[in-house]
């Protein structure tokens, strides 16, 4: 018994380890980023307690953006709702997709802890990892990107409009590269890889001119592009498997 958990113990702390390491860059990628957030909550009238409340309990750039517009437009509380679930929907998928990488003994709690702060960089980080997902991982990535993201958001509404506009929008590029580092190295190693995701970004778009779906909110098109893309790469380039290996 004593053996068995000192090597849980063992996996623990070297998930962690990885997470905390994994996370820093992203941490400071997010700490930049919400700052140009944290100057739209002050426009929209937040404290700096409030922004930095809703930075931790929302995690998502484009949700928060829509909710302290819609604030500052003084729009409904039902409305403020609507909007902020559309543009954060893209997370439902993400969770779903962690599940099924989960080992089947683990503990339910860990697929609701894990899916209360998922977001495409630290979704990009765990299910790029190979074999089942450690939440470990996921919680040390967290508890160095989270924090960050909220400090950033009341750092910049306590600074408020005092930056130059100039300054604030080449912060905002950060996070836009810092994602790229995450699926560059996949797609220099996987040629189906490389395609999905030149694939994606010619359907990210053409989906603002097409039709139908151009009047769509970014949150609802980016679940199409993401269920159809997927669909289509699951049945065409299925992942093979060693039946009875474990991973």
């Amino acid at each position: 018994m004593k053996k068995f958990r000192t090597s849980i113990s063992a996996v623990f702390n070297r998930g962690l380890r990885d997470g905390l390491r994994d996370g820093l860059p992203i941490g400071l990628g997010y700490l930049a980023v919400s700052f140009s957030l944290g100057i739209a909550a002050r426009n929209a009238g937040l404290t700096a307690f409030q922004g930095f409340l809703a930075s931790a309990l929302i995690n998502a750039s484009a949700g928060e953006y829509a909710l302290f517009t819609l604030i500052a437009a003084r729009a409904t509380y039902l409305e403020a709702a609507l909007v902020t679930l559309i543009a954060n929907a893209r997370y439902l998928l993400m969770s779903f997709s962690l599940s099924q990488r989960f080992a089947p003994s683990s503990p339910l709690r860990h697929r609701f802890f894990i899916g209360f702060d998922i977001t495409d960089e630290l979704f990009g980080i765990t299910i790029a990892r190979p074999g089942h997902v450690d939440p470990y991982y996921t919680y040390g990535a967290f508890l160095i990107a989270g924090p960050c993201w909220a400090v950033g958001t009341l750092l910049g509404v306590i600074a408020g409009n005092l930056l130059p506009l100039r300054l604030v929008s080449a912060l905002s590029v950060a996070l836009y590269g810092m994602f790229l580092a995450v699926i560059i190295p996949p797609s220099r190693k996987n040629k189906v890889i490389a395609g999905i995701v030149l694939v994606c970004f010619a359907g990210s778009y053409l989906s603002k001119y097409l039709p139908v779906i151009s009047s769509l909110s970014d949150g609802m098109r980016i679940i199409i592009l993401t269920v159809f893309i997927s669909l289509a790469a699951a049945l065409l380039f299925p992942v093979k498997q060693d039946i009875g290996k474990e991973d």
